[in-house]
């Protein structure tokens, strides 16, 4: 069996993430970030905890036109308050809420599918 590696084409790639870190590219990042696969947004002011997003959390994602907005909410789904559900629907944007794992993962799958996806991944405080 003739094995291949395969390179995404496009320049952000998620390797993992669990509720404290996230593996981007070769680098580990500590604080909430969003990204898409074109764009790694490290200033997002994403809260730590889903409990605290807020529907502004949400604005420079929403700003990049997304088609799907998937929310990585740290080591277990927690959804947040319906205001912030209603920020990206009212718009047409679907959102997904998930753990951070399985954010990574979905992500991927659709970023490797050229679907115009952001994640946004909330990380604990050390």
């Amino acid at each position: 069996m003739q094995l291949s590696h395969e390179r995404p084409d496009y320049a952000w790639v998620l390797r993992g993430a669990d509720g404290r870190h996230a593996r981007v590219n070769d680098r580990v990042l500590d604080r909430s970030f969003a990204l898409a696969p074109d764009r790694l947004l490290e200033d997002w002011p994403g809260p730590a905890a889903a409990t605290a997003l807020e529907p502004a959390h949400m604005a420079p994602l929403l700003a990049l036109a997304p088609e799907l907005v998937i929310l990585g909410t740290g080591s277990r789904q927690v959804f947040p308050a319906a205001a912030v559900l209603a920020a990206c629907l009212t718009r047409g944007i679907g959102i997904e809420v998930m753990d951070n794992a399985a954010a990574a993962r979905t992500y991927n799958v659709l970023a490797g599918e050229g679907r115009r996806v952001i994640v946004a991944l909330l990380l604990a405080a050390p």
